[in-house]
């Protein structure tokens, strides 16, 4: 994880929270006023956030203990931590704390369902480019937290060859070739909506075929199509119910976008003792 990436976004966070000065607790609490704040679960929850601690609460101004770890299945009720300090500045860090760690948790807890719903282990769930803007390296860290697996991170580090890509150049074939004449080394991944687009796919030898938006009876034909002479993605819509009937079938990946654009936030609240 970038670390300088991370510094500057927990200190826009809370410019934007605490501005000029948290003036409710300003009003109330003497800077000397010192006290111990838990973090409790209110709901079942894979954790992850707490590699953030050390950036909102450091060492050298707060105490914290913590029961769990990242990627910890929790429970309801359960205290996660506690922070010792000045009451003023767990304060004012708290809200900014509890919405990353909501949101975090959120995306492991729903990976980890969706992992457990896909009975073959060696499928591996991955998540999309559907993210938040600016935070998708957390967003993706929280997948890999909750047991899947990361998709590309952006436009830049793998190619996949969309509908729009071969809608554009009129052909899947054509699109293929220029990409193959622009990165000759680059493994390609295509997205095929039909098994027109499979059998393309398979004759330009495309390391990754995503079948997207089939129903089983086509992934199936599919895959007798491509017997392992490409590596299967399967996309479109997946539920967690889609999931688990998909796994009978031989495939490989299945990319899940809902991991990262519909995970529930978690609910976690603070009490200062």
């Amino acid at each position: 994880m970038d670390t300088r990436l991370l510094k500057k976004l927990i200190a826009h966070a809370l410019r934007e929270d605490v501005g000029s000065g948290d003036i409710t607790s300003e009003a109330t609490l003497a800077a000397s006023i010192c006290g111990t704040a838990y973090i409790i679960a209110k709901e079942n929850a894979v954790m992850c956030g707490l590699c953030l601690v050390p950036y909102l609460f450091p060492c050298s101004h707060f105490l914290v203990h913590t029961r769990f770890k990242e990627g910890s299945v929790v429970k309801k009720g359960a205290r996660i931590l506690s922070i010792s300090g000045p009451l003023k500045n767990i304060l004012e860090r708290e809200r900014v704390f509890l919405n990353f760690l909501g949101r975090l948790s959120g995306i492991a807890t729903l990976t980890y369902r969706y992992k457990r719903a896909c009975h073959n282990k060696k499928i591996k769930i991955m998540d999309t480019r559907k993210t938040t803007p600016n935070l998708r390296f957390l967003e993706k860290y929280a997948v890999r937290v909750g047991g899947g697996t990361n998709h590309r991170f952006g436009l830049y580090d793998e190619i996949l060859i969309k509908d729009n890509h071969m809608d554009a150049i009129g052909s899947l074939s054509q699109a293929i070739r220029l990409v193959q004449r622009k990165y000759p080394h680059k493994k390609i991944e295509v997205e095929a909506r039909n098994l027109k687009h499979v059998q393309e796919a398979l004759g330009a030898a495309a390391s990754v075929i995503m079948l997207d938006n089939m129903d089983k009876k086509m992934i199936r034909k599919a895959c007798d199509l491509i017997q392992k002479r490409a590596l299967i993605e399967v996309s479109g819509n997946m539920t967690l119910k889609k999931v688990q009937s998909l796994s009978k079938l031989p495939i490989d990946r299945i990319s899940v976008g809902a991991l990262t654009h519909s995970a529930p936030h978690i609910d976690f609240s603070m009490r200062v003792l």
